[in-house]
């Protein structure tokens, strides 16, 4: 017998650790999809640069950015803004189109391995075992848990990762052009990741009791079904219609938790965007009607604004989407690690 898995062990990190192991096999996919999403969101960031670059040629003309990198004429200065547009909207077209290849492809990969892997060890499991083992139990596991990591690896991943390069990029424009503001702009993201990591403590325990449950009903389903000319043969269908009904109250209930939290989440994080939002608007035209900074600048960085805390609004789905495939995951890849006592 294994020794009971500790706190940490369950903890949704150590799941996600134990599902890069298993996956090490789709390493270089893997590499591939994360770079594809950071290059994606990197490119969908510098149109909004471009803007402040635009109105930064309208407003100085040949003293403007670009004529100090030799471009004077202010109509040449458009013509190559034109330019590295096109360039910038084919390139992040073209890496959306990888980052949504390569993950949705990992995903079927993923999903097709573990779903074989899973229900090849439960064949090899001695009969004692089944004895215990709920058949609802194992169905869900080998179809509904391992199509909630398909749901997250379909999307989850990818917006987790441009997240984080989008606070990098952008963070690295503001405090280059205004450290002053980019600090304002910054203010609501440590009361976002303080959230998040609240939510992913609350959240937790609430999705294991969703799967668990999930469990139940499919379990009370199979068997419901195999059986139902027994339950006709003895008159039983109005019991086991309110049986069912209770797993599936007990299903609605836990889900109902689970949603309680994660929609409390997320009207505080647009509140704490909107501060860092005004803060910027209100400052930064502060600076740029004393003179203190160029209109284009300015412009960059209340667009820029929107993009760096926006995006955070989705933190609350992308974690709660991550938390339920990292609660199904522990089950399938707990599932394949169901030592054996008999080998075949």
């Amino acid at each position: 017998m294994c020794a009971a898995p500790t706190a940490a062990d369950r903890s949704s990190f150590s799941t996600l650790l134990r599902l890069l192991i298993y996956a090490r096999g789709h390493r270089r996919r893997i590499i591939l999809a994360s770079l594809s999403s950071v290059l994606n969101k990197v490119f969908d960031v510098l149109p909004e640069i471009l803007i402040g670059v635009a109105i930064d040629v309208v407003v100085r003309r040949e003293e403007s950015f670009i004529a100090a990198l030799g471009v004077v004429d202010p109509f040449d200065q458009v013509l190559l803004l034109g330019g590295l547009t096109i360039l910038i909207w084919a390139l992040e077209s073209l890496f959306e189109f990888l980052h949504l290849v390569l993950w949705r492809n990992l995903a079927q990969s993923l999903q097709h391995d573990l779903r074989l892997d899973a229900y090849g060890h439960v064949q090899d499991l001695d009969m004692a075992w089944f004895e215990d083992a709920s058949t609802g139990h194992l169905v869900a596991i080998l179809n509904d848990d391992i199509n909630q990591l398909e749901r997250f690896l379909d999307g989850g991943a990818n917006a987790m990762i441009q997240v984080v390069t989008a606070v990098i990029a952008v963070g690295s424009v503001f405090f280059y052009l205004s450290p002053q503001i980019a600090l304002m702009a910054f203010m609501p993201i440590p009361v976002i990741i303080v959230g998040a990591f609240w939510f992913l403590r609350r959240a937790q325990p609430l999705y294991a009791q969703v799967r668990e449950r999930v469990g139940y009903l499919s379990n009370r389903l199979a068997n419901n079904i195999s059986g139902i000319a027994t339950i006709r043969s003895f008159a039983r269908e109005d019991f086991e219609l309110e049986q069912l009904r209770e797993d599936s109250n007990a299903y609605r209930e836990a889900n109902r938790r689970a949603i309680r939290v994660s929609s409390a989440f997320i009207p505080v994080i647009r509140m704490a965007i909107l501060v860092g939002f005004v803060a910027t608007l209100v400052y930064g035209g502060k600076l740029t009607l004393a003179g203190e900074m160029q209109a284009g600048a300015y412009g960059v960085l209340v667009f820029l604004t929107q993009r760096l805390l926006w995006p955070l609004t989705r933190v609350a789905e992308t974690v709660d989407l991550y938390e339920r495939a990292m609660a199904s995951t522990r089950r399938v890849l707990d599932l394949i690690e169901t030592p054996f006592t008999i080998r075949s």
